[in-house]
């Protein structure tokens, strides 16, 4: 039995992504959350930059996917720099017309295809500090805690 239904006032699809992020955004929801990973999109950070996607392994593991959805949108976006620093591996997710080899070696490679995707090359490991875990799974859960409430609560609004 569904608690919720997501709808279209989704406060997570706020105009700002294309049709085609949010599809590759979906893919790789779709693979990532078969891997067994716990997903949240668009999760504000501590320095104020907002993580297309964050997951969190079953080891407590975190991994942030930056998606980019055309050569332009990589060349003109030069703060996924600035993610390294709350994850354990970093991602780039992608479809299959956009060049895969634009994107960093030192990074990981996802492609989408809307319906679920493929890990064309796995994220290095660069491991958090233990305080830096700590507090990115704090605002990870009580992200994810705060959204069920409240689209509990949207769900029941008459």
């Amino acid at each position: 039995m569904t608690i919720v239904s997501i709808g279209v006032n989704n406060p997570l699809i706020d105009g700002r992504q294309s049709e085609r992020a949010m599809l590759i955004r979906r893919g790789v929801q779709v693979l990532l959350s078969e891997m067994g990973l716990a997903l949240l999109p668009e999760l504000t950070l501590s320095n104020g930059r907002r993580a297309d996607l964050i997951a969190l392994t079953d080891k407590g593991e975190i991994w942030i996917i930056e998606i980019k959805s055309s050569i332009e949108d990589f060349r003109v976006d030069r703060k996924w720099h600035e993610y390294r620093g709350f994850c354990d591996r970093l991602f780039f997710a992608t479809h299959a017309g956009v060049p895969a080899s634009i994107f960093p070696e030192d990074c990981g490679l996802l492609l989408s295809d809307g319906y679920g995707g493929h890990i064309l090359r796995d994220a290095p490991e660069h491991r958090l500090a233990p305080a830096t875990r700590k507090a990115v799974t704090l605002n990870f859960s009580r992200a994810a805690a705060h959204r069920l409430m409240q689209a509990e609560w949207t769900a029941r609004t008459p």
